[in-house]
């Protein structure tokens, strides 16, 4: 399959309860970014751009729920699978989804899928790193993106870990929309954000992208 020709968005775990004030984890100042979001999403929507992303899609006994968390490994229960709060907010809501499970598909079907599907493509997870989705690398394969342009909350968690497993699998460019993503550390993020920058990720706005001229 030829790879992919433009840059492949990856829309990280934009939900309800990270990013409105009345969420269960929510980050402050995530609402902020909404505006942002929403104009990444359409157009994204308007030029035809494939949407790739996570959401997380907990149960009560995840080991990342705790009524006890400390805020790094553990966390208050959050985006539990058939409440509003792990609905996608509406800035970001897709229009024709293919969510994917977080349990081993056999990689013939999945491909198939994938490649008859006409519309976002969306993992689900139960932990930070949605790597830990099996499906993950079948899917990068099949669609084989060259640039994928990554936003999304919480920066300086489920970003972190998206962009370390790209970065890792080193073949593809990453660029991060800074101004479409909010930490929960803001000092911790922009540190991350400064390493990143020196190993090789491109940091944007969403207008830069909007104007269609990102590198590469």
């Amino acid at each position: 399959m030829a790879r992919a020709t433009h840059p492949t968005f990856w829309d990280v775990d934009t939900q309800v309860d990270f990013i409105m004030p009345d969420g269960k984890l929510y980050i402050p100042g995530a609402e902020e970014v909404l505006p942002n979001l929403k104009k990444l999403t359409d157009y994204a929507h308007e030029k035809g751009i494939q949407i790739l992303g996570s959401v997380d899609y907990h149960s009560p006994d995840d080991p990342e729920m705790s009524d006890h968390p400390d805020f790094k490994e553990t966390f208050p229960p959050h985006c539990l699978a058939g409440t509003p709060g792990q609905e996608k907010v509406p800035e970001t809501r897709p229009l024709n989804p293919l969510w994917i499970p977080n349990e081993p598909m056999d990689p013939e079907e999945l491909r198939k899928q994938v490649l008859e599907h006409e519309g976002e493509i969306i993992f689900r997870k139960q932990w930070f790193d949605v790597f830990t989705n099996p499906n993950v690398p079948t899917v990068l394969e099949t669609l084989r993106p060259e640039h994928l342009v990554v936003y999304g909350v919480a920066l300086d968690v489920c970003d972190a870990y998206a962009i370390e497993g790209f970065l890792k699998r080193g073949d593809v460019k990453v660029s991060l929309v800074l101004d479409a993503t909010k930490a929960i550390d803001p000092k911790r993020g922009e540190q991350l954000v400064e390493e990143w920058r020196r190993r090789g990720v491109q940091i944007v706005s969403t207008e830069e992208v909007l104007s269609g001229k990102l590198e590469g």
